[in-house]
């Protein structure tokens, strides 16, 4: 399972609100949505969101296998 959870955490650690990614960043309130709920989403916008971010993907996404789901 992939999950956005670095995703979180990086924005919490660096003070970026999802305010800024979808109105100066143009970010969707629907990936936005996505990646709360930990949907699938493209890898264009992983790679558009490791450019607005200045970050590697692995700040953005972690995969899970089945036992460390909990």
């Amino acid at each position: 399972m992939i999950s956005y959870e670095p995703f979180w955490d990086y924005l919490d650690w660096h003070e970026i609100s999802t305010y800024t990614l979808i109105n100066k960043h143009h970010i969707s309130s629907s990936t936005i949505n996505r990646l709360r709920h930990n949907l699938p989403i493209s890898t264009a916008t992983i790679d558009k969101l490791c450019e607005i971010l200045k970050c590697p993907v692995d700040d953005i996404i972690i995969h899970l296998d089945n036992e460390q789901k909990g």
